[in-house]
């Protein structure tokens, strides 16, 4: 599915029970399409976070079946809490999350991924969107420490300057 619109996958997940994966830039309503290619690509049981709204019908089940998990974007409902309770509770669980939290640019990314693995005690790994090569790298494990300022420097390291399927909207840096 993937090489029929172009696109290619580099790397692997890593053979490890449960992480969570982050997928940057997150510019396109088109990056969830790429997302199920590479999922469906790397053979991964997979879930993730959505806003609310896609889960209604007619077409809620689908984003279910995909292992999505609705998320009302405008209160806090200690979704952190919720998501370590789910991998604590799961052989095998990966998270996959988009840090910006949105299409559009954002100043700082989001820091639940990063809570939800600390608290977790689990490991972010990477699945760089690089639009301008149709690749999405996938693989690279990040194992958070003490220092979540350092980490989050260390982690954007790994999407510093990619640009996403749009172009347009934003590409990674540090100074975000």
């Amino acid at each position: 599915m993937m090489s029929l619109v172009g696109w290619r996958v580099d790397g692997k997940l890593p053979n490890l029970p449960k992480f969570v994966l982050i997928g940057a830039p997150h510019t396109s309503n088109w990056d969830f399409v790429l997302f199920l290619g590479l999922i469906f690509s790397l053979r991964a049981n997979v879930r993730f976070m959505g806003k609310a709204e896609l889960f209604r019908p007619p077409h809620g089940f689908f984003f279910r079946y995909c292992g999505g998990v609705p998320v009302d974007r405008k209160k806090s409902s200690g979704l952190v809490e919720q998501m370590v309770k789910a991998s604590n509770e799961s052989e095998k669980f990966i998270l996959t999350i988009a840090p910006e939290g949105t299409r559009h640019h954002v100043v700082e990314w989001k820091h639940g991924f990063y809570h939800i693995a600390k608290k977790a005690e689990i490991p972010i790994v990477m699945a760089v969107v690089d639009g301008k090569n149709k690749t999405v790298r996938v693989g690279q494990v990040f194992h958070p420490t003490e220092d979540m300022e350092a980490d989050m420097k260390t982690i954007k390291l790994f999407f510093e300057g990619i640009v996403g399927i749009n172009p347009r909207r934003k590409y990674i840096t540090l100074k975000s």
